[in-house]
This record gives C-alpha cells, structure tokens and sequence, in this order.
C-alpha cells in the first residue's frame, strides 16, 4: 500500500513537473508573438459581445504613432505616474491604496498599467487568488520582453472605454467624431477620466465626479511636465 501511494506521488509530481514547463513555454511564446502582433481581441470583448446581443464590438487598432500624445500623457498621469520606472509592479502605490482602504469605504486599487494589459489581453474577467497569480506571471514577462511604449499601446488599444467600445480609436471616434491622433488636451482627459467605470460615465455627459477627475487628471499631467513627460519612456 506505502509502495503504491509513493508510486502515485511520483507519478503526480512528474505530471506537475511537465505541466508547469509545458505552460511556462506556451505563455513565453504568447507573450512574445504579441510583441510584434496585435492582440485581435480579449476575452472581455467576448464577454461583452455575448452580454450585448449585437454581435460585435468597437474595437480598431492604432499604432501608438496614431494617438494623440496628450491622451497618451493622460493615461500615464491617471493611471500609472510610476509607469517608466517600475518593473511591474508599483510598491509605494499599492501601499498606499491599503492605507487608504483602511480608512475609507470605498477601495482604491493599485494595478499597474502594465497589470491592466495582463489581466486584459491575457486572462479572463472576474476576481480569484488564481487569477492574480496568473496576472504576476505575466505581468513579469511583459515587462521583461516588451518595451514601455508597447505595453503603452497595447493597453490604449484594448481599454474598456464604454458600451462594447474598446481602445482609444473607438472611444475617440464614438464620443468625439476624430480620430484618436486628433485629440486636444481637453478631450484626452475626458476619456481617461472615465475608465475606472466606463460602461457607468461618459466622457460628453460627464456628472461632476467624472468633471473633477478630468480636472485633476490635468492637474497631474501638467505637474509632471505635460507631453515631456513621455521622454521618460525612451
């Protein structure tokens, strides 16, 4: 019995073994062709496709070239100041953001754009122990295989920005009439102010919550040295 119980955890160790090699090689490929290919979609548009009925989502890809740096800037000063300096993962923020959950009611996060674009082009939508252990995993590997100004563009690309509208062409065309290469200072903030909830704000209708964000999104962006500010990526 003991010899057999052994011969059975050998047997699970050696599957576990070649499990975790054979999926270490697969997400290194993945992560890697999307260095140069464009994701063609996420399982969150899947989701979001099936949920609307339609069919489809807005969802059109644009070379980083083709967004207007404003909108690129504003991203950075919302969503992730530290994003030129950390590896991934941002310490300081994600201290903070326990701080200030600990006093507050409602939470605020920590994730790093770099985070977002893992959990968006690579893993499914929902919240799980499973899920953020898969999302360090590839947060590392992106960080370790693509450069800044891709994850950059990738993550522009493949935001929720609205109702089955995804990327910032989408949204520019949808809530603007233009492109996103267009955008002025003034509208590049107006998009990024909506993104912790985008299917619940819109950045035409914008209620005073969404105004004071836009406000202080360029606050922030001037505060950081407005579009000089993205020479910190090369």
């Amino acid at each position: 019995m003991d010899f057999n119980k052994t011969l059975l955890i050998q047997r699970f160790k050696k599957w576990a073994l070649r499990t975790l090699v054979i999926y270490l090689i697969l997400s290194f490929l993945w992560v890697l062709a999307y260095k140069w290919i464009n994701p063609p979609g996420t399982l969150l548009m899947f989701n979001r496709q099936l949920q609307s009925g339609k069919g489809h989502v807005y969802y059109e890809w644009v070379n980083s070239s083709k967004i207007s740096p404003y909108l690129i800037a504003c991203a950075m000063a919302s969503e992730d100041q530290n994003f030129p300096n950390h590896f991934g993962l941002d310490i300081m923020a994600i201290q903070k953001a326990i701080d200030y959950n600990n006093k507050h009611k409602r939470t605020r996060g920590a994730s790093t754009i770099t985070q977002q674009v893992a959990k968006n082009v690579f893993l499914w939508p929902g919240r799980s122990l499973i899920r953020k252990a898969f999302e360090f995993h590839f947060t590392l590997m992106i960080e370790l295989l693509w450069s800044k100004s891709r994850i950059l563009e990738v993550y522009l690309n493949v935001i929720e920005m609205g109702p089955i509208i995804f990327g910032v062409e989408s949204a520019s065309k949808t809530y603007f009439g233009k492109s996103a290469r267009k955008l002025n200072l003034e509208e590049s903030a107006r998009i990024i102010s909506i993104l912790p909830s985008p299917l619940k704000w819109s950045p035409t209708r914008p209620g005073p919550y969404v105004l004071k964000r836009k406000n202080w999104i360029i606050g922030q962006y001037q505060m950081l040295g407005g579009i000089r500010y993205l020479e910190e990526l090369n």
